[in-house]
């Protein structure tokens, strides 16, 4: 049986911080809804200290973000780039339209259409992430979406000229300076200034994640990407040093960010909390560090890799470094995860920055149902139908009509037998003249 070596504070604790997230950003969507413009410009300024009368980035400010940016940085974020659009392209390929005659004379296939309009939310209110606007922006522009808006807060009081340049270089038909649930309120409700989008995606703190949670429904979204989660499931054939250093690469996101370890090796264990408080003593994001650890770290022991996994599977964690003496066998039977680095010689800093698979991952336990950020997340794969003959259709409409009468459907019954007295000649009577059903939810 599993032993918990380190525990993360209770699901109480947890509960009560999520009703109030739930309820301040209720509010503030609310407001939104009402007041527009005038409510987006009042919560910028309270929660970023940032007032501008448009928010919207003019091609000179774009301009002048990108020329400020050195060679090597530019030339950097380009080959970034081209590792995510190479990826989103493969993946893109693999989604084909399909038609098929599935009996004579009848027809049908499949559509992959993209959304008309994206809504891409960047965060950047601690650290300047411009790799979330290759994840978000080049993979909705590959997709084939024609409309792709972006917003990102200020840092430090100003546009991060990183982040924009990364928005811009993506593809961003529009760029916004706007930060936390006011963006995301924005781009889904709509303002005087901003057109409302079909779909939000990006990740995000707890608020932003809560406001996707409330506007699912009223636009899609990709997934709840709350804060970042990381799990290192490992054993003897590697040393606390990179355990530890893994766990805390990914702590650093935010106070609340879970880093959890799963291994069979007592001593690895012992060794990595021991290296994750040394490292904290010089990890120059060790104040952010040091709370994700103290309140959501966690260290648990198990016998053997049959049981790592089915903790593992348990948490449906976000990212899941392996490196195991049989990495293959967690990479064949776990089933719940945003996404898997296999082995010591790559790590989840790879997937957040340069990679090429999307680093925006589900949280929560949300991998159990959904993976990540992908081009089909930006696309309806939306079916159609062709009758071609009468043959086909009077015995299309014998079935349904039969199958109509058992549920009591009588216009749904008479939709099938018009077809058959026109097409095949056939004396049917109207639906309407059987004996009447109950009509049935279907």
């Amino acid at each position: 049986m599993a032993t918990w070596l380190k525990r993360a504070v209770t699901a109480e604790v947890r509960a009560d911080a999520d009703r109030k997230v739930r309820d301040i950003v209720e509010g503030i969507l609310n407001d939104i809804e009402s007041r527009g413009d005038e409510a987006v410009r009042e919560l910028s300024v309270k929660f970023d200290g940032w007032d501008r009368s448009d928010y919207r980035l003019s091609d000179d400010e774009i301009n002048q973000c990108i020329e400020s940016l050195d060679k090597q940085a530019i030339h950097d974020i380009e080959f970034a780039q081209k590792q995510v659009r190479g990826f989103a392209e493969k993946q893109r390929k693999a989604l084909q339209d399909i038609e098929v005659e599935t009996t004579p004379g009848v027809i049908l296939g499949h559509r992959n259409i993209p959304v008309n309009a994206a809504g891409c939310y960047v965060p950047g209110g601690k650290y300047p992430l411009l790799a979330s606007a290759h994840m978000s922006v080049i993979t909705a522009k590959v997709a084939g979406v024609p409309r792709v808006i972006t917003c990102a807060p200020p840092f430090e009081g100003r546009p991060a000229p990183a982040i924009v340049a990364a928005q811009a270089m993506a593809g961003a038909d529009a760029i916004y300076a706007l930060g936390g649930v006011q963006a995301v309120g924005a781009m889904a409700i709509g303002t005087e200034s901003i057109d409302p989008v079909d779909m939000l995606v990006g990740p995000g703190n707890a608020f932003v994640a809560e406001a996707k949670r409330q506007l699912f429904g009223r636009v899609g979204i990709d997934l709840f990407a709350g804060p970042t989660e990381t799990m290192v499931i490992a054993d003897e054939t590697v040393d606390g040093e990179i355990c530890a250093t893994d766990l805390l690469g990914q702590a650093e996101h935010g106070p609340d960010s879970p880093a959890i370890m799963i291994t069979d090796s007592e001593k690895l264990a012992r060794d990595t909390m021991a290296e994750v408080e040394r490292l904290l003593d010089i990890l120059p994001t060790r104040e952010i560090a040091r709370q994700a650890w103290d309140n959501f770290g966690e260290v648990i022991l198990c016998a053997d890799h049959a049981e790592m996994l089915e903790v593992a599977n348990d948490y449906a964690n976000e990212h899941v470094q392996v490196m195991t003496g049989d990495d293959d066998y967690f990479l064949d039977n776990m089933t719940n995860y945003g996404a898997l680095f296999i082995g010591p010689r790559t790590n989840v800093a790879y997937g957040d920055k340069v990679i090429g698979t999307n680093h925006t991952l589900p949280t929560k336990k949300a991998a159990r149902y959904t993976g990540g950020l992908w081009v089909g997340k930006f696309l309806k794969t939306c079916t159609y139908q062709k009758v071609l003959s009468d043959e086909a259709t009077t015995m299309m409409g014998e079935y349904c009509s039969r199958l109509c009468a058992l549920e009591g459907f009588a216009g749904h019954g008479e939709q099938a037998n018009i077809r058959v007295r026109r097409y095949g000649g056939r004396n049917v009577p109207y639906a309407g003249a059987a004996t009447p059903r109950e009509p049935v939810e279907g």
